[in-house]
Order: C-alpha cells, then structure tokens, then sequence
C-alpha cells in the first residue's frame, strides 16, 4: 500500500539531511525524495557563499544558536570524512563607524555566551588578518569556516540511501487517517505513511496543499552578489556589523573554497520565488506575496533600508561605495556581476520576520517553514531534529 515510509518534499540540504538522519536513526526506514528540479541543491543551498558560520549573531538559547555551533563542528567533521573541499578559515567582522562599535562589543558578548572563541581587534590588528580593509575595530571568529554545500548534499543523498524521484513538482496531497498520498506535476503517485516538507522557497504552499495553515508567508528576497576581479585584494571572510534590526548581515567578502572572492549579498524583494533577477516576474506569487498582510508590514517598517538596498541593486557605483567602507581600495571595475540567489524568509501576518527555525506538526505531516541561513551549516542536527518528528509519527 505505501511506497515508502516517509516521503520527503525538496532536495536541498535541509531535505536531505533530514532523508540522512532517518535511515540513520531508524535503519530499514524506507525514505523518499521529491525534488521538482533535474539535479539537487539548485536554489538556496546552490546559490550561497559556501560559507560554514560560527553561530555567533544568534540570541542565546535559540534553535539557530544551538544547532548553528553544533552544525559548524559536525560540518567540517562531515566534509574531512567524505573528502568534501572545506577549510576553517576564521572570519573578521568590522566596524568601521562609530555607532557600530557598541553592536560589536555586543557581538562579542553574545559569542562568548554561545560559547564561541572571539578575539577583539584593534585597528593595526585587522590589518595583520586582512591588509587592505580598514576599520576602527573587529573581532576575529576562529570557527568560521567555507566548504561546497552542493557536494555535502551529493554524499548525504548517496548516503542516505533514500530513493530521489527527480521532475516531481507537487500539485496534490490528499492526507487520510492512514497516511498521504501526493500526486506529481508529471502524474506520479506516491503514498507515504509521514509527509515531511522541506520545499524551502515554496514550504508556506506546500502546507496549504496539505491542508495546514502554516500562520506564515515565505517573502522571497533576492541577494545579488559580485565577485572580485582580483580576489588576492582579501585573504578571507570579512564582515561588516549586522543591523539586528534587519535580519540579513549585509555586504561582505567571502573567499570561497575556489579561491573567488564574492562579494554580496544585498536583499531585495524577489517578483517571484525563484526570482533571480528582475526580469523573471510569476504574477500568481507575486500576488500571493502581495495579499499578505504582513509583506506591507514589511515594507512600512523598513522602506528606509529596501530603498538602500534596491539602489545597490540598481547601480553598480551604490554597491561599490557599500564595499569600500570595508575595502577602500576596490574600485568599480575590481567588480564582475556573479550568480544570484534567493533567500526565503518566513513573514507573519503582523510583518514580523521569523527570526529562528521554525517548524510545525499536525497529523501525518511535519513541515520546516523557516529554514535560511545558517541553515546550510545547521542542516545535520536541523535533519535529526526533523527526523525524530517525523518518526514519532509513524
């Protein structure tokens, strides 16, 4: 009667982490994967700076301090174990006025109660780390690290054992008391004791699908990011201070694991999903992210900061000059456009951005409804946390 035991909705590193940490958990459990694309890791684990992060900007207590500094440490043990390129690079995080040193001293504080090594740096310090960025003070995080988040899902797929039906967009789940059954754009049926839904981009829909009301929205922002046409201008991962009052981090520089530095991202509002650019418009999600209540929210409550944003994205001088308060030395040519990505950000109704994991439950089904970054570094204990859910409801 059941083709597998739990199916699992997306293909990226959430999704297969969590496929992972099931046929660990319970060996014989029989797992499978739908992904609407034809390869793996196409969209939010595919297109980020591969970069594995600390856990340091995340409150005290929260899923995302926690599973962030567990995931770090299992991460680079997971790339050494299966060959993946990694390294554990540190980072430098930079304030470079004034009114950002007291957010910085913050950050220290909240590191060491994440229980993260953080080192203060003084100006002729930064210097000693990275020669060509400027600031009035920073600290180091030893703990950072960069690998390939598209080779990690490669190995937790081929490790899983899970089944991956590739193609398979879901149109229909129809849930009993016995189960769900899901039907395909392409008119497979699959039938599963437990449905888990790691759609990311498209998680709010698949849980109205299966007749949930997730009480969010995902509002998808696109992060535009740039490279360097000199990549030796930066030894490494450079930050500028987070504003706590927006939940993105704001333009840095990440050396990645092929020895490009990219530089990015900034965030604005995406017309669609997997709105990559301005062009790419889906009117019936635009729409949908439009008749939320809370996308207005949104835009009343930080119209100040998305009009910076969408004028970086607009004009390659406004991004530069964003760059140059950490790098004064790069100049507009130094930039070459490189591959956007799409974060998606659940939104209450109110307009209040989620600021942590989220996950919800309801008879045969687990849903992940908010999953960004840190996710990718997170996504080993946020699998065995799905995991468990799931099997608790079989």
């Amino acid at each position: 009667m059941f083709d597998c035991d739990v199916l699992v909705i997306g293909g990226g590193i959430v999704g297969l982490s969590t496929a992972y940490a099931l046929t660990r958990a319970a060996p014989g459990t029989r797992v499978t994967v739908l992904e609407k694309e034809h390869a793996l890791a196409r969209h939010q684990t595919g297109r980020n700076s591969g970069v594995i992060h600390s856990g340091i900007y995340y409150r005290p207590g929260s899923l995302k301090a926690k599973f962030a500094v567990e995931g770090a440490a299992e991460m680079v043990k997971f790339c050494a174990e299966w060959d993946i390129p990694h390294e554990v690079t540190g980072k430098i995080i930079v304030a470079t006025a004034r009114e950002e040193l007291p957010r910085l001293h913050a950050l220290v504080q909240r590191g060491r109660e994440n229980g993260i090594p953080v080192r203060e740096l003084g100006p002729a310090q930064i210097s000693e780390y990275e020669p060509r960025v400027r600031g009035l003070a920073a600290i180091h995080v030893g703990t950072t690290g960069i690998c390939d988040y598209g080779a990690v899902s490669e190995r937790l797929a081929e490790a899983s054992g899970a089944r991956i039906l590739y193609g398979a967009e879901v149109t229909v789940i129809d849930r009993r008391a016995w189960g769900v059954a899901v039907r395909t754009a392409d008119g497979r049926v699959v039938r599963a004791k437990v449905l888990v839904n790691c759609a990311g981009l498209h998680c709010d829909r698949i849980a109205l699908l299966a007749g949930d009301d997730p009480g969010m929205r995902i509002v998808p922002f696109r992060g535009e990011y740039y490279e360097l046409a000199d990549p030796s201008l930066v030894r490494g991962l450079v930050y500028p201070v987070p504003d706590p009052a927006f939940p993105f981090l704001g333009v840095h520089l990440t050396r990645g694991i092929d020895g490009g530095v990219h530089i990015g991202p900034n965030a604005v509002p995406a017309l669609a999903k997997e709105g990559y650019g301005w062009s790419v418009v889906r009117p019936r999600e635009l729409g949908a992210t439009l008749a939320w209540p809370g996308s207005w929210a949104i835009a009343r409550a930080h119209w100040r900061y998305g009009a910076g944003e969408m004028h970086r994205s607009l004009s390659k001088r406004a991004f530069t000059e964003a760059v140059r308060r950490l790098l004064p030395v790069v100049e507009e040519s130094d930039l070459r456009r490189a591959a956007p990505g799409v974060r998606a950000q659940a939104v209450l109704r109110d307009g209040t951005l989620v600021d942590d994991f989220l996950f919800r439950e309801a008879p045969r089904t687990v849903h992940v409804l908010n999953a960004p970054s840190p996710a990718a570094t997170a996504s080993l204990p946020i699998g065995r946390e799905v995991a468990a859910r799931a099997l608790a409801r079989l």
